[in-house]
């Protein structure tokens, strides 16, 4: 969760819970034994309906999903720029130094189908079946808090009925009564509060964050595979660059150029031979871009 949402969520929060105080009965809303019913109601249809290891998975995901910070589409865009320029400037066997480098397990992967020279349909084939295992295994967390979500008001109702059978049971004791009426409105409050602003909001930033991974995997598909086919980098910057939105498409030729340079200094020092074209390293004609 980056800044703005932190401060967002922070501020959404307080105007909620002093919402809450402005009724002049703060303490009303502080019911333990309604929170005990839809809690440990939640916690039982949980572990009956998923194995522990699955239910801290799902935890993990969900706390990754808001934690972790994943790579913008045009980040992995200039990291597949520079890795094609490093293949044709150094060879392809350098990029297993790119490999040691790369924070994402997908282009790590990738990385290493390229360096051992896997066909185009292999590589395909490989990515293709991560991807789809990585977004099954995205979806089983997403539906697990659903499941909670999904629950969370049917317990809240539960409440309810336990205190309402309470009322009846204690309604010539006005002791009783007072303690009952609580536990029946609050526990519906808890599983409402519950569901549409705790679970819900989860599953759906996992599902979110998971669209966000697939498009970036696409892209590091894509670009890997052109990259093993040796497609010059402009038609390279030109493919990429369809994935991102019109303005996150500006300046990306200049950062081809830049990171061309960089590597031409790198190899050859800060002066360039006489007549040395940088671009020609780029594509194999100039018509072909």
């Amino acid at each position: 969760m980056n800044k703005k949402n932190l401060i967002g969520v922070t501020l959404s929060l307080l105007i909620f819970v002093g919402s809450f105080l402005l009724t002049g009965a703060a303490a009303a809303y502080l019911n333990l034994a309604a929170f005990l019913v839809v809690v440990s109601g939640l916690a039982a249809a949980m572990f009956i309906s998923y194995p522990m290891e699955h239910v801290k998975n799902a935890f993990t995901v969900a706390r990754n999903a808001y934690t972790a910070r994943h790579a913008t589409s045009d980040e992995i865009v200039h990291t597949l720029l520079d890795i094609s320029v490093r293949s044709k400037v150094d060879g392809v066997l350098s990029l297993e130094r790119t490999e040691a480098e790369a924070t994402s397990t997908f282009l790590k992967n990738a990385l290493i189908l390229l360096v051992d020279n896997y066909k185009e349909e292999e590589m395909r084939e490989t990515l293709n079946a991560e991807m789809s295992f990585f977004n099954l295994r995205r979806r089983e967390s997403e539906r697990f808090f659903q499941t909670l979500a999904r629950t969370a008001p049917a317990f809240g109702v539960a409440g309810s009925v336990i205190g309402l059978i309470g009322l009846l049971m204690g309604i010539n004791d006005t002791a009783i009564i007072l303690k009952s009426i609580p536990v029946a409105f609050i526990s519906t409050l808890y599983g409402l509060i519950l569901s549409h602003l705790v679970f819900s909001p989860i599953a759906e930033n996992i599902s979110y964050s998971t669209k966000a991974e697939l498009l970036n995997q696409k892209l590091v598909l894509e670009g890997i595979v052109a990259i093993s086919k040796e497609q010059n980098s402009y038609k390279l910057e030109r493919k990429l660059t369809s994935f991102l939105s019109p303005s996150e498409r500006r300046g990306k030729v200049d950062t081809l150029r830049r990171i061309t340079r960089e590597y031409i200094d790198r190899r050859n020092g800060p002066v360039e031979p006489a007549g040395f074209d940088p671009e020609s390293l780029l594509s194999d004609s100039k018509q072909a871009a």
